[in-house]
This record gives structure tokens, sequence and C-alpha cells, in this order.
């Protein structure tokens, strides 16, 4: 694969999907049930904004640079904000987690963390990276595969599957991947992340979605319309098994982004494929 995450860490898409992934972390990990975790596109697990990819692309600063500056932003970020913090050692830095990071930082001891990455560069990267967490592993291998292996082993099991959409079958993919997972463990949670180029491809994917199951939470943000597929002109988490006390928040980021950082005619909006 050529896609490397370093030039869009920290951009809007990132912001809506660290911050709902924090709240799911945050609400799943509140009882003793221990949680499995599988990521199946983990990547190098943080990131310097200070490099040459990320000053290329500039999403950075029109992202988390943003979000750093806001005097309004909602208190669904602040988990957020203080992870870069932390990452920064308390000052105005130039690193930003990955979800490896945050999700490390925010498990128990007696949880576990599989994390898949198979770009030979950024595996050493995260293989360092999780290191210091005992109950983590990074593994170079099938994130897509790992997840159906994995699934419903070691207590309630969270998916994050974030793909690149690089390859022709990603689509297909995570929805195959949900039906093995839910086959399974029906108690499952799993957490989708899709870019929106253009409505007829995301539509496509919830069709497909819905032939697993029919009740699935859509939070999709819109940084400007849908008219130039060849640009990511928004993002989308798809959650299944979500627990409804992280609706709010889920909206709640979703819509301030929307609001902050879009353009004329974007829009942040949260439903139901059930509905």
């Amino acid at each position: 694969m050529n896609y490397r995450h370093a030039f869009h860490a920290g951009n809007f898409a990132d912001l809506q999907k660290h911050a709902i992934l924090l709240a799911l972390l945050a609400a799943l990990t509140k009882d003793h049930t221990p949680l499995a975790v599988i990521d199946t596109h983990a990547g190098a697990g943080a990131y310097d904004l200070g490099g040459d990819m990320a000053r290329k692309s500039g999403e950075a600063q029109a992202g988390i640079g943003r979000l750093l500056t806001a005097t309004d932003a909602p208190p669904v970020f602040d988990a957020l904000l203080a992870a870069v913090r932390r990452l920064n050692k308390g000052e105005t830095g130039p690193l930003y987690p990955g979800s490896p990071v945050l999700i490390a930082g925010a498990l128990r001891p007696t949880d576990r963390y599989t994390a898949c990455e198979l770009r030979p560069d950024d595996f050493a990267t995260l293989s360092a990276t999780l290191k210091p967490y005992a109950f983590a592993q990074a593994s170079a291998a099938d994130g897509y595969a790992t997840a159906r292996s994995l699934a419903g082993k070691g207590g309630r099991t969270l998916v994050l599957i974030d793909p690149p959409f690089e390859r022709s079958d990603d689509y297909a993919q995570v929805v195959a991947t949900v039906r093995a997972v839910l086959d399974k463990a029906r108690t499952a949670v799993l957490a989708i992340w899709l870019p929106l180029k253009d409505l007829e491809t995301f539509d496509a994917f919830l069709r497909s979605l819905q032939t697993v199951t029919d009740d699935a939470l859509v939070a999709e943000l819109r940084l400007r319309p849908l008219h130039d597929p060849m640009k990511m002109n928004g993002c989308a988490m798809v959650l299944i098994g979500a627990p409804p006390a992280v609706e709010p928040a889920i909206a709640e980021a979703t819509r301030w982004l929307a609001g902050a950082l879009g353009q004329a005619g974007g829009s942040g909006r949260t439903w139901r494929t059930a509905a």
C-alpha cells in the first residue's frame, strides 16, 4: 500500500474519529468486563506534525491546529485535547496521537489491544510506540482477517475498522468483516471510518451493511457538498452496538466540526439506518 497517514494526521477526519473513539472507550471501560480492542489499520501510532508529510498537506493546521485554539469546543473533545497535551509533555508541540496511542492510553491492564499494520516502516514505529503497554500487541497481519479471528475472545470486543480505501475491495471487506465479527460476538461494538467523496459510494456501502445489520448509527460530517468525487468532501463514522450513552457526544462532535471547520453547504448530522 502507498497510503501514509502522516499526510493526514490531525485533520478534521481524525478529530471526529478520535473524539468518538475516546467516548466509546470511556463508556466501555466503566464496568469490570475486560475489553478486547482490535484495530484493523493501526498506522504508525503517533505522528510528527512538523514533519515533511504533514507540512506538505497542511491538513493538521486546519484540523487539530484549529481545535487547539478554539474557545467554543464542546466537552466531547476534552479527552483528545488532553491526550495531545500529554504526548507533547504539556507543551504546544508538533506531536499528534494516532488511534494506537489513544486506545492504549484509555485501556486498563486487564484489557487487550491488537493493532494491525502491514507497512514495514509504520509497523516498526507502531511496535516501539506500544512497547510500554504490556496488554498491547502490534501485529504485522491483515487487519480484516485478525478481526474475524479474534472477535469474541477475552471479554467484550471493540473493532475499529479504519482502512485507507486504496484497495478496490475495501468496502466489501468491511461488510464481510462486520458480518464475521457479529456472527462470533453479537455484543461486539464496531466503529467504521469512511471517507465521503460522492453520495452513491456512501449509500451503496450503507445498503450493503444493511444486509448484515439493520440498526447502525451514522455520524455524517460533510465539510462541503458532495459535488467533486475526486476530493474527500467529508467523512463518516458508522457505529454498530455503541452504548446509547455515547450518542449525544457523537452528535455533538459531528455538529461542532461541521460548523467550525466546514464550508458553505457543509453539515453534520447523526442518524440511524433503521429509522
